[in-house]
């Protein structure tokens, strides 16, 4: 369905001035990699979460329980995109935006000084859980601007080299300042003392990004197309949450979703899990598997911004054939040879296959939720499409560690979850109209 027929689509003609452009790109970045921080931060000490918080004679079991803990804070995220997704739609991109990233980084911060297992019993599992649920709201609530003011604020040909710079370039940053951390600190508290002190100072930094971003959204101007809607008074008239549910837009929903669901699951699968394979298949130390991830990051960089470009040669819909093919071919492929490299060479060029092919499915999904919503939906319809398909795609990781049952079936299991997770995925880009320029 194209967005020119909507009546709440208000076209703009020119966009933001050079600083204008430059500040929103640098908040959306921060805004974008502080989410990731997060993920990293919980990714990079789940075995030492699990034996401090689940504790279990199992090591897949207590795995299971830290990255089901994570996915129940993936479940709040679509109410945090409800929440956010609104009042950046009905009060602007740049108060949204605010609040929602000061809320992850005193959210995350908290998990710091909770007691464990060991020193308050079964309330430190369920302390532990309530904020993570506290923290997902917010963290639902940072899509819903750090994306939609950027590419609101760009020139219409760079909008798909912009989303893909942002989603994956946060990505790529986030995870390199979790892995930076999670090296230094792995170096300042070895060995047990980690487990003691270390995890907690790795919570406490999330305090320092979000100071960062607050910085620079002191500077951040709103949104050229947002102030559009305002001057018109569609703003204040419009119920975007009622409105994304609804019959006319609902079908655009599930499509988006077979899309969201792919790139999240294979985002989730590759870089999302790749820390718990360095450290539970491959039995890597911690500072053989932050160097590898120092590499991960950067690549996970390079695949978004190019496949975003590619996205603005080709159009969304062929990028998402292409991508879609290339990991039903190469990700089962990837996690069989990644547990078997016999040396640090091999091992590092499959990790950095799997994460570049995982990276480029997901690299265009953000410029293409954007551009199937009008400017009075737009946050809203690209955080709920995102957040609701990132909910499922963060599950998995969970239902890996369950299905394997012991940590050398996970390659196969791995496989077996990414060919039926791409299908879908294949599946939503033949369903997808081409988007590329109809931006409203």
């Amino acid at each position: 369905m194209s967005n020119q027929s909507t009546p709440l689509a208000v076209p703009v003609t020119s966009v933001g001035s050079g600083k204008r452009v430059a500040v929103a790109l640098t908040a959306s970045l921060l805004g974008w990699s502080l989410d990731l921080y997060d993920l990293f931060t919980l990714l990079f000490i789940a075995p030492v979460i699990g034996q401090l918080f689940f504790p279990s004679k199992f090591p897949t079991l207590s795995l299971a329980a830290v990255y089901a803990s994570f996915a129940v804070t993936l479940l709040m995220r679509p109410v945090g995109s409800g929440l956010f997704g609104a009042l950046a739609d009905r009060r602007g991109r740049k108060r949204s935006m605010t609040v929602a990233m000061v809320g992850v980084g005193i959210s995350a911060a908290l998990l710091g000084v909770l007691p464990t297992v060991d020193q308050a019993g079964l309330m430190a599992p369920m302390l532990f859980l309530f904020l993570r649920l506290v923290e997902g709201v917010f963290v639902g609530g940072v899509v819903a601007s750090t994306h939609t003011i950027s590419t609101e604020s760009i020139a219409p040909r760079w909008r798909g080299t912009v989303s893909g710079l942002i989603g994956g370039g946060g990505a790529g940053l986030g995870a390199l300042f979790a892995t930076l951390v999670f090296y230094v600190l792995s170096r300042l508290f070895p060995g047990h003392q980690f487990a003691v002190w270390g995890w907690r100072v790795m919570f406490y930094t999330s305090l320092l990004s979000s100071l960062l971003a607050w910085m620079v959204f002191r500077y951040l101007e709103e949104s050229p197309y947002w102030l559009k809607v305002v001057e018109q008074g569609q703003a204040e008239r419009s119920a975007p949450v009622r409105a994304v549910f609804s019959r006319r837009y609902l079908p655009i929903l599930w499509v988006n979703l077979c899309l969201v669901i792919g790139g999240g699951s294979g985002y989730y699968l590759t870089s999302g899990f790749l820390p718990t394979f360095l450290g539970v298949v491959k039995h890597l130390s911690h500072l053989v598997s932050s160097q590898i991830l120092i590499w991960a990051s950067l690549t996970v960089l390079l695949a978004a911004v190019l496949f975003g470009w590619i996205s603005d040669l080709w159009g969304r819909k062929k990028t998402f054939l292409v991508a879609g093919i290339m990991a039903l071919v190469l990700l089962p492929v990837s996690y069989f040879k990644l547990a078997s490299s016999p040396d640090a060479a091999s091992t590092t060029f499959w990790a950095l296959l799997l994460v570049f092919v995982g990276n480029a499915t997901y690299a265009p999904i953000l410029i293409f939720l954007n551009e199937r919503y009008p400017t009075a939906l737009r946050s809203t319809g690209t955080a709920l499409s995102w957040n609701l398909g990132f909910a499922v795609g963060g599950m998995m990781p969970t239902f890996v560690t369950l299905a394997a049952g012991k940590t050398t079936a996970i390659p196969l299991t791995l496989s077996l979850f990414v060919a039926a997770i791409f299908a879908l995925y294949i599946v939503g880009a033949i369903l997808s109209p081409e988007t590329r320029g109809e931006f409203h």
